[in-house]
C-alpha cells in the first residue's frame, strides 16, 4: 500500500475491508469445531488452513487453552496473528484501547487483567463487528463479574478517544489493513498518556510483494497486500514520536498457515517467482514501543 494513497483510494480500501469483515461478523457464531479464517477471515478469501478451527489459529498465534476457555462463544473468530495482551503485560487499573477489536476477543482477555478499576475500549469501523462484540459483552459480564469493557464505532486512523487518556494500545492483525498507517501510529501516540505503551501483533513484509499480489482484493482483505516492510513499520512508529521500539519476527505463524494449502495462499503462490512461497515474503511481527514521559 502506497503512503501517498488518495482519499478516494483510501475509502475504497476501507469499504472492501468493511464489507468483508461485516460478512465475517454476520456469519453464525463459529463453534470450536468449525472452520476459522486466520487474520484473513474464513473461506476462499481467507488465509487460514481449511481444517483449522478458530482455537487452532489462536494457539498458533500464541494463546493458550486456559485463555480461550474464558471467552464468550463466538468472540474468537480466528482473526489473530499474535497475542498482544501478553506482550502488553497489562496491570490492574490501566486503561486499554484495542484497535480493530472485532468480536471483542482481545478485549475480553484484557478485561480481567486490568480488573474492576481498569477499562478496556474496543474500536472497530465495522458496525456488524461492534454489534457482535456488544452482544458478547453480556456473556463476558456474566462469566467475569466485571463491567469494564466497552466498544466504540470508529476508524483506527481517527480514534474516538480523548488525547493523553490511555495507558496501553493493543492491536491484533489490523493495522496492515489501514490505507494510512502513518496516521494510525500518530493517533496511537495522541491517545497515549506520557509513558504509555503500545503492543501490536501484525503482518509485515520481509521483502516487497509482486504487484500482482498487491492488486488482489482477496489478498488485501486477507491482510497480505496491505502489509508493509518491517523497516517501514519501524519508520512509522518512530515518526509518531514513540521510543524504545522493539520488533520481533514470528515467521512460524505464516508458514504454518501456508502449509494447509489455503485457496488464498495458492492464488498468491501462483504469481510469486518460481521457488518462492508466501512465507518468504510475509511474517507475523510483534511491535512494542512507548510514549516518552
Amino acid at each position: 500500500m502506497k503512503d501517498n494513497v488518495t482519499r478516494n483510494d483510501a475509502e475504497t480500501v476501507r469499504e472492501h475491508v468493511r464489507t468483508r469483515y461485516g460478512e465475517i461478523a454476520r456469519t453464525p457464531a463459529a463453534s470450536r469445531e468449525t472452520r476459522a479464517g486466520g487474520c484473513c477471515g474464513r473461506g476462499p478469501t481467507g488465509c487460514a488452513p481449511g481444517p483449522a478451527t478458530a482455537d487452532d489459529v489462536a494457539k498458533r498465534a500464541g494463546y493458550n487453552e486456559a485463555e480461550l476457555a474464558t471467552l464468550p462463544e463466538g468472540a474468537n473468530m480466528g482473526l489473530s496473528c499474535g497475542n498482544p495482551t501478553a506482550l502488553a503485560s497489562l496491570k490492574p487499573g490501566e486503561v486499554v484501547v484495542d484497535l480493530g477489536s472485532g468480536g471483542g476477543f482481545d478485549c475480553f482477555l484484557a478485561g480481567p487483567r486490568v480488573g474492576p478499576t481498569g477499562r478496556v475500549i474496543g474500536v472497530d469501523m465495522t458496525a456488524d463487528m461492534i454489534s457482535k462484540a456488544r452482544r458478547n459483552s453480556t456473556s463476558y459480564r456474566a462469566r467475569s463479574g466485571l463491567d469494564n469493557v466497552e466498544f466504540r464505532l470508529g476508524e483506527i486512523e481517527h480514534l474516538p478517544i480523548a488525547d493523553h487518556s490511555v495507558d496501553v494500545v493493543i492491536s491484533n492483525c489490523v493495522i496492515n489493513l489501514s490505507p494510512d498507517k502513518p496516521q494510525v501510529w500518530r493517533d496511537v501516540a495522541r491517545v497515549l498518556k506520557p509513558g504509555g505503551r503500545v503492543a501490536v501483533s501484525d503482518l509485515a513484509l520481509l521483502r516487497p510483494l509482486p504487484e500482482a499480489v498487491r492488486e488482489m482484493v482477496a489478498a488485501l482483505v486477507g491482510c497480505i497486500a496491505g502489509a508493509v516492510l518491517i523497516s517501514e513499520t519501524e519508520q512509522y512508529v518512530r515518526a509518531a514520536g514513540l521510543v524504545d521500539i522493539r520488533l520481533e519476527q514470528k515467521p512460524d505463524y505464516v508458514a504454518s498457515l501456508a502449509s494447509f494449502q489455503d485457496p488464498l495462499y495458492q492464488r498468491i503462490a501462483a504469481v510469486l517467482p518460481p521457488g518462492t512461497k508466501p512465507a518468504d515474503y510475509v511474517t507475523s511481527l510483534n511491535v512494542t514501543a512507548r510514549k516518552p514521559g
